[in-house]
């Protein structure tokens, strides 16, 4: 959603290191870019200028105290001012002091609160809790099967008195569900509402009474990310009407410029809790701000990338995988299983887009084929399991098979060997302590690979130097000679008889090198 917005705010910025000292002209430029930039992203205006303003501020008083490297202030500054538009410190849930903990679900109609319902009972049984979810939305059509199927694929418990479509009372849905929660040990109850316009007093009214009838702990207004400038209208409408303690991005996916999430924060004065970013129920995250920000100037965000690998990965597989790659014993195998991993923790573009300066390789990230992956499962999977734990038996017949076996080529089955080799010989050579050769690069020092000094003062004394061989091929020859008459002289013949002659009339040889 960010990427249009990252690339001209990173642009901007990578065009300021490039100066070797900075003047306010060059922050004024600058702050040009980034407020054009926020704008064609339908951020609120009253945010671009707070924003803006912030920046400038800062900015001009780094360059004028001739900071070490005004460059990477004013980076750090944008940086800052991102985080606190997006919502400064992250914010845990307010949980209730005594069980169970209620959360009320509202927003737009099509904002996507019944998949975001189950998503978040999902997040709330991975993280050690017992979630309840309730339908109260009682008017849309097939909303309450709806939940109940997705309620069922989350592994959560779904309360559904009424069969909907018209018929029931979504209070007293919401208000039974309080005491169904205690009686039954559910320590939350996420209670999902009707959609609403914001001009529908009616539905509004029937939000306020839902809220006044559970007394919930947290009231998450769950926002579409792709509305655009219509999001001010649209939560400040809700945050009057009815009143929410927190904000849910919806869509944040989507190929929409990212205006609302950059913007509800700073309208409404409540910060971002969560964030949905696919359309299956694990594609759901926290929303950290200062992680965003880091997305956004294409520094990364390891430390979610790091979570999701904590959740797929368990300590045990860590320390087998370790071991195999310090003794050398990663197999085919091997590979397959963290292939299996890493598709449970999402999609590769969405993984690598978390790694730093992934921005300036956009374009080959959209252009990756999933089903890459898929493919080179085949291939793995066409393999006996001698094959897979030693490459070195594949011959040309068995690569010829293994292709037609997964429906590939020859080449692409060596491309997947070859990669997988020279995978193997980094990971080792990584945990054992030290890092891969590269031709032409001095190696750091305690490494491993490389050119050492001793190798170099060898290579020297073999490069035709004067003690070395002549590139003459009568002198060198007369070199040849010379060193093999040392070596008789100090050890006699082989079988103990008299020295050979010289091969060679010296004298007819010394005339050439003349």
């Amino acid at each position: 959603m960010f990427n249009s917005l990252s690339d001209r705010i990173t642009g901007s910025l990578r065009n300021l290191r490039k100066a070797g000292r900075l003047s306010e002209k060059d922050v004024e430029a600058v702050i040009g870019d980034i407020r054009r930039a926020l704008l064609d992203a339908d951020v609120a205006l009253p945010v671009v200028r707070q924003f803006t303003a912030a920046v400038r501020e800062k900015a001009v008083g780094a360059v004028a105290s001739q900071a070490l490297n005004p460059a990477q202030q004013v980076v750090k500054i944008v940086n800052d001012e991102l985080v606190e538009v997006l919502g400064g410190q992250t914010r845990e849930l307010n949980w209730a002091a005594k069980p169970p903990t209620v959360i009320m679900l509202a927003g737009l109609q099509g904002a996507g609160k019944t998949t975001l319902a189950g998503k978040l009972g999902r997040w709330l049984r991975e993280n050690g809790h017992r979630p309840l979810l309730v339908a109260s939305d009682l008017q849309r059509p097939n909303a309450v099967g709806q939940l109940q199927v997705v309620g069922e694929q989350a592994g959560v418990h779904v309360f559904a008195p009424e069969p909907g479509n018209g018929v029931g009372d979504p209070v007293e849905v919401a208000r039974s569900s309080i005491r169904y929660a205690k009686d039954n040990t559910f320590d939350v109850v996420v209670v999902d509402t009707a959609g609403r316009l914001g001009v529908d007093e009616e539905m509004m009214a029937q939000a306020r009474d839902i809220r006044d009838a559970v007394n919930p702990d947290e009231i998450l207004f769950v926002l579409d990310a792709m509305v655009g400038q219509d999001a001010v209208n649209t939560s400040l409408a809700f945050r009057d009407g009815v009143g929410f303690t927190g904000v849910v991005l919806s869509k944040l996916d989507g190929d929409a410029r990212g205006g609302a999430a950059l913007s509800v924060r700073g309208v409404t004065g409540q910060p971002v809790l969560f964030a949905s970013t696919g359309e299956k129920l694990d594609a759901f995250e926290r929303f950290h701000p200062d992680r965003m920000a880091s997305r956004i100037l294409d520094m990364g965000d390891l430390l979610t990338l790091i979570e999701q690998a904590e959740r797929t990965w368990s300590e045990q597989q860590a320390e087998d995988l370790a071991s195999k790659m310090v003794g050398g014993d990663f197999t085919l195998d091997d590979f397959l299983e963290q292939l299996n991993q890493l598709r449970k923790m999402g999609s590769m573009k969405k993984l690598m887009g978390m790694l730093p300066g992934m921005g300036q390789y956009r374009q080959a990230l959209e252009d990756f084929d999933e089903r890459e992956i898929d493919r080179q499962e085949a291939i793995v999977k066409s393999m006996t399991p001698a094959e897979r734990a030693d490459t070195r038996i594949l011959n040309g017949s068995r690569r010829l098979r293994i292709a037609n076996g997964s429906g590939t080529t020859v080449t692409e089955v060596n491309q997947l060997v070859d990669r997988f080799e020279q995978a193997k010989k980094v990971m080792t050579s990584m945990s054992r302590g030290g890092m891969p050769s590269v031709p032409g690069m001095p190696n750091m020092p305690g490494m491993g690979g490389g050119y050492t000094k001793r190798q170099n003062k060898k290579k020297r004394k073999t490069s035709g130097s004067k003690k070395g061989r002549s590139g003459n091929p009568a002198k060198r020859r007369q070199q040849e000679l010379a060193a093999q008459r040392e070596a008789e002289a100090k050890k006699g013949s082989a079988f103990g008889g008299p020295k050979a002659k010289p091969e060679v009339d010296m004298d007819e040889l010394a005339k050439f090198l003349k």
